[in-house]
């Protein structure tokens, strides 16, 4: 089983049990975010997580062993349509050499992980329109020379 047909099961399965990610996410004791990014196949999961995602939503061992293989994270190349995921591109396209001067600034010449990082959606209420709230919590790696 691929990637692409364990998200659309996963997914299947949690519209058919009216679940949200973040209650999930509570239930099994983990980030509603890494949860999130695992099922729809851009992480992997170590067996004991894969196996309690997949009983908790009742689905077989092709499931888990999908959800602990190693993903090849290739996404679209295009600039994405989708309005919320097209701001955040758009973001990273207006804000993206700022972010890496001022990182570079203040840690030197290097990288904000993503493999040593975590990240936290919040919301908070407004009375001018709800805020939402990432944060993007990575190690910081100098480059190194030789």
């Amino acid at each position: 089983m691929n990637k692409e047909v364990m998200s659309d099961l996963i997914v299947a399965a949690k519209m058919e049990k009216s679940l949200t990610w973040e209650k999930i996410a509570t239930d099994l004791s983990m980030s509603p975010v890494w949860l999130t990014s695992a099922c729809l196949g851009m992480n992997s999961a170590p067996e004991e997580k894969a196996i309690a995602i997949t009983n908790y939503l009742g689905l077989g061992e092709e499931v888990t062993a999908a959800l602990m293989e190693f993903p090849t994270k290739i996404w679209d190349q295009t600039v994405p349509t989708d309005p919320l995921v097209y701001r955040l591109y758009e973001v990273v396209g207006v804000y993206g050499d700022t972010l890496k001067e001022v990182i570079q600034e203040k840690f030197g010449d290097g990288i904000m992980s993503a493999i040593d990082f975590s990240m936290e959606v919040d919301k908070i209420e407004s009375p001018k329109g709800d805020r939402v709230v990432l944060t993007l919590n990575g190690k910081f790696l100098p480059y190194a020379s030789w």
